[in-house]
């Protein structure tokens, strides 16, 4: 009976023959697994991100000038040079604006003394004026009472001048009478004289009361006079509520003029601080055209600031892209220049594609027209760029990689 179990050199010979099917196998289940995982990362990628190389770092170009005009003293900086924020960039000579300010600190005290003048008058005008009405009303009382005295005085010298002429008549007739009689020799010649003396008496004391008469007349006109003369003080007296109102507002005005000299040295001292022109942030000097003993204008450009704070990403993503992206979206940043990968978030999407917000838009309606894809401006900002970039590798114009999640 033949033994049908096969000889050694046979089993080698099958056992050689299966290993290179099997290792074509794994081959094969390899390259499928491969092209299996490659075709699920171009989906997911496709589906879950979106990315582009059209993107760089944004930054702001800080156009610093001077706000005042002069001749430039001293330089401190020069090109390329990192400064930070408030570091001395250039000095202007600031001779001129220190007399400024001298000149103005004694506008300030003239109108602070002004003030002081006028506020102290305003209650001493309250006090004349009061005063001065009083006395006006005193006055005009006074004086009506001495135009009723003088109307009194004349009515007694008419009284007095009716007397006299009533003696003097009675007189001059006595004397009549005692003229045949003294020539008769039927009275004696000394009563004749008696009679002539007492005729001449009354005459005499008829023109004193008339001359009393004119005088008190005189006196009436004196006291009208007077008293017309007091009204006329009393109704300027009684302006003293306007007076005192003009001397507050008087008052008002100079410290208004005090407020209006205070500003007018504060912007002297302004313009003394302006001498020293300062960098308003951190960053690099760039296209630095400030010299020594240049003359400056106010506004004139003097050197272009890079700031390193407050960076973002500018990328331009297809409009096929935008679908699926919206604010706040998570985004991945490779940097070309540093070869590290940062973090941002989506923070706007542009209002317009990039041909419409160019200089010259393009003109669809030739009949020429082909369909292209536009780009839209994104904007993604860096959410930890002082702990990813402390060193301030990146600078605006960098190119960089973008991957924005748009899918959770």
């Amino acid at each position: 009976m033949a033994d049908s179990t096969p000889t050694l050199p046979e089993l080698d010979e099958a056992t050689e023959g299966s290993q290179p099917q099997s290792r074509r196998r794994g081959i094969i289940l390899v390259v499928l697994v491969v092209l299996v995982l490659v075709a699920a990362a171009i989906w997911w990628h496709s589906t879950f991100t979106e990315d582009t190389d059209d993107a760089q770092v944004s930054g702001h170009l800080i156009q610093v000038s001077s706000r005042i005009g002069g001749q430039v003293a001293k330089v401190y900086v020069d090109e390329n040079q990192v400064v930070k924020a408030g570091d001395t960039i250039a000095e202007l000579d600031p001779s001129d604006y220190k007399v400024a300010v001298e000149n103005a600190e004694a506008a300030l005290a003239s109108a602070q003394a002004n003030a002081a003048a006028a506020n102290v008058a305003v209650p001493l005008t309250t006090i004349n004026t009061g005063s001065n009405l009083r006395s006006a009303d005193a006055d005009v009382s006074g004086t009506a009472a001495g135009v009723q005295q003088a109307q009194q005085q004349l009515e007694s010298a008419h009284a007095r001048v009716a007397q006299a002429q009533a003696n003097a008549t009675k007189a001059q007739a006595d004397l009549d009478r005692y003229k045949p009689l003294v020539e008769k020799d039927v009275i004696s010649k000394q009563q004749f004289d008696a009679a002539v003396a007492a005729a001449d008496a009354s005459k005499a004391a008829l023109a004193d009361a008339k001359a009393g008469e004119q005088a008190a007349t005189q006196g009436i006109r004196v006291a009208r006079d007077r008293a017309l003369q007091a009204q006329a003080l009393q109704k300027y007296a009684q302006t003293g509520p306007q007076q005192v109102a003009a001397q507050s507002a008087r008052a008002k005005q100079a410290l208004a003029q005090v407020a209006q000299a205070q500003a007018q040295l504060d912007q002297a001292k302004l313009n003394l601080g302006y001498t020293k022109i300062v960098a308003p942030a951190p960053g690099i000097i760039t296209r630095k055209s400030v010299e020594l003993n240049q003359n400056v204008a106010p506004g004139q450009n003097l050197l272009t600031l890079v700031s390193l704070e407050g960076l973002w990403v500018t990328a331009n993503f297809k409009e096929t892209q935008l679908k699926h992206m919206s604010n706040g979206q998570s985004v991945e940043i490779e940097v070309d220049s540093t070869g590290k990968t940062y973090t941002g978030k989506v923070t706007q999407i542009g209002g317009a594609t990039g041909s419409v917000l160019s200089l010259f838009p393009p003109e669809n309606a030739t009949g020429n027209y082909v369909k292209v894809v536009q780009r839209v401006p994104v904007r993604i900002d860096f959410t930890d760029l002082n702990g990813e970039d402390q060193n301030h590798m990146l600078r605006p114009g960098l190119s960089v990689e973008p991957k924005v999640r748009v899918k959770p």
